[in-house]
C-alpha cells in the first residue's frame, strides 16, 4: 500500500457544523421521508484507490477528485491512500491484508468512513465493512450523495430518488444482514417474510411510482420542449466536464442566474435562457449537468430522458478547463458519454474556458499546444470577460449558417412579423411604401418560407 500525495482535498477546521439530514425510511410498507438539524461532527472520510495497469486517470488525481467530491458533501478528508494492484479482488477489493492495514491507518487518524474510489460491488463493500469496522462507501454513493443535495426542479428530484434506490437495492442485503423477523403485517408480502424482503418490495414498489410520476412530469417537459422548438430559435447547449465554468459562461453569455459554486455539480437542472446576437437576432443557450470520470450507471440511466434533450441542440459547445492537468482525459470523458447519448455526430464547438489560469512561460506554451490541437477552439475567461466577444461572434456564425437571404414586402397590418425578423435572423435594410415594410434579411428556413408565401394588406 503506497501513501498517495496530498492532493487538494484538506481537513476543514470547521469540523463540527450544522449539518441538516435527510432521512429516508420504510414504516409500514410506505416510504417516509424527513429532515433533521444537528449540530453533529463532520464525517471523517479516509479515501482508497486501485492504482491499476492503464488507467486513464492517474490514481492520484482521481483522488484528488474524489477528495473535492467527498468535500461537497459536507465531510472531510482525514487520509487517502493508493493501492498497486492489477485487478480488484473480488471479495474484499483490495485484498484483505491490506484491508487490514487500511483499518490501522483509518483508526490513526480518527476516520469513521472509508471511501472507495470506485463503484463496489455489494460483497466487496460487506466484507470491508467487516474488516475495518467502519461505514464503507465508493465514488457512486457520493456522487449521487451530491445530486441528491443540488436537484432543485420535481424532475431532478425525482430522477436522483430512482438512481438511489436502483443503486440501493442490491445492497439491502448488507444492510439488513442479521436482522430478519417472522411474521406478517401491514405492507408485507404475508407470514414469514424477513424485514430484507419486506423493504425490498417496499422500494420496488416505490420505484414504481416514481417512474410513473418522473413519466408524467417529462411528458410536460416534452410538451414545453415542442412549444419552444416551434419558435425556430437556433439551440446551442452547453456540455462538458463538471465545475468546467459553463454556468459562469452561460450567466455571462445570457444574463441568466444559474447558480455558479467552485463545487462538483452544482448545476443539475437543465436551464435554457435566450442569448442576444451581435448584429441583431437570438439564439436560445441551454446549460446542462457537467459529466465526470466513473458516473454511476444508475445515474446516467436516470437522467438519460434530461440529457437526451440534447438531440434538440444545433450545435453543442464543449467547454473545458484550460489549465487542468487531466484536460485530455476529461475530454474523452465528455466525448465518450455524448456517444453513449448517440451524440458524437453532432455540430461542436470547444471553448477552452479559464484562460486566466494559464500564467507565464508555461501557460503560454500549454495555449500554444491547444491551439495547435484543437484548430477553431475559442478561447475564454468567464470570470474575466476575456474571449466572449469571439464567443459571441461563433455562436452567431453557427446560427446563420443555414440562413436564407430574403427580400419582401410585408404589409403595416402584419408588423409583428418584422418584429419576429428581428429576433430570430440579421435584418439588414429597411424602407417604407404604400405597399408596406421592406425589408431585406437572413432568417432561418422556417421563417424565410413564411415570409415568401403571398400575402395581402
Amino acid at each position: 500500500m503506497v501513501p498517495a500525495r496530498p492532493g487538494r482535498a484538506v481537513v476543514r477546521s470547521d469540523e463540527h457544523q450544522l449539518r441538516r439530514i435527510r432521512v429516508r425510511f420504510a414504516r409500514r410498507g410506505r416510504i417516509i421521508d424527513d429532515v433533521i438539524e444537528t449540530h453533529a461532527p463532520a464525517e471523517r472520510a479516509y479515501l482508497v484507490a486501485l492504482d491499476r495497469p492503464r488507467a486513464r486517470f492517474d490514481a492520484d488525481d482521481s483522488l484528488d477528485e474524489l477528495g473535492a467530491l467527498v468535500e461537497a458533501t459536507g465531510a472531510v478528508v482525514a487520509g487517502r491512500v493508493v493501492q498497486q494492484r492489477r485487478a480488484p479482488d473480488p471479495k474484499t477489493w483490495i485484498g484483505k491484508g491490506k484491508a487490514e492495514e487500511l483499518s490501522r491507518e483509518a483508526a490513526r487518524v480518527n476516520a469513521d468512513l472509508i471511501v472507495a474510489d470506485e463503484e463496489l460491488t455489494p460483497t466487496q463493500q460487506r466484507s470491508l465493512e467487516a474488516v475495518t469496522s467502519r461505514r464503507v462507501v465508493d465514488r457512486s454513493a457520493v456522487i449521487l450523495d451530491i445530486f441528491a443535495r443540488h436537484a432543485r426542479t420535481r424532475e431532478g428530484r425525482l430522477q436522483v430518488e430512482v438512481a438511489q434506490y436502483e443503486y440501493q437495492l442490491p445492497r439491502l442485503k448488507g444492510i439488513w444482514k442479521g436482522l430478519s423477523r417472522l411474521g406478517g403485517g401491514i405492507g408485507t408480502r404475508g407470514p414469514g417474510e424477513s424485514l430484507l424482503e419486506t423493504d425490498r418490495r417496499v422500494i420496488e414498489r416505490r420505484l414504481l411510482d416514481l417512474r410513473a410520476r418522473l413519466s408524467e412530469v417529462q411528458q410536460q417537459r416534452e410538451r414545453s420542449r415542442q412549444s419552444r422548438t416551434r419558435e425556430g430559435l437556433f439551440l446551442a447547449a452547453l456540455v462538458g466536464y463538471t465545475n468546467v465554468g459553463k454556468s459562469t459562461l452561460m450567466n455571462a453569455l445570457a444574463g441568466a442566474d444559474v447558480l455558479v459554486a467552485d463545487q462538483p455539480f452544482a448545476t443539475l437542472d437543465p436551464t435554457t435562457r435566450r442569448m442576444a446576437l451581435p448584429r441583431g437576432g437570438a439564439i436560445l443557450l441551454s446549460d446542462t449537468v457537467g459529466f465526470v470520470n466513473k458516473l454511476p450507471p444508475t445515474l446516467v440511466a436516470a437522467f438519460r430522458a434530461t440529457l437526451e434533450e440534447l438531440n434538440d441542440a444545433d450545435l453543442l459547445v464543449h467547454v473545458a478547463d484550460a489549465g487542468h492537468p487531466n484536460i485530455h482525459e476529461r475530454i474523452a470523458v465528455v466525448r465518450e458519454t455524448l456517444s453513449s447519448l448517440g451524440l458524437s455526430d453532432r455540430p461542436s464547438l470547444i471553448v477552452f474556458n479559464k484562460v486566466d489560469t494559464l500564467r507565464g512561460p508555461e501557460g503560454a506554451s500549454v495555449r500554444e499546444a491547444l491551439e495547435g490541437e484543437f484548430p477553431g477552439a475559442v478561447f475564454t475567461s468567464a470570470s474575466t470577460g476575456g474571449g466572449l466577444d469571439a464567443l459571441r461572434a461563433r455562436l452567431a456564425e453557427a446560427a446563420a449558417r443555414d440562413f436564407k437571404r430574403v427580400r419582401v414586402v410585408v404589409p403595416y397590418s402584419q408588423g409583428a412579423l418584422v418584429q419576429r425578423v428581428r429576433e430570430r435572423g440579421t435584418l439588414h435594410n429597411t424602407a417604407y411604401s404604400e405597399a408596406g415594410i421592406e425589408i431585406e434579411a437572413d432568417v432561418p428556413p422556417d421563417l424565410a418560407r413564411e415570409l415568401n408565401q403571398p400575402r395581402s394588406a
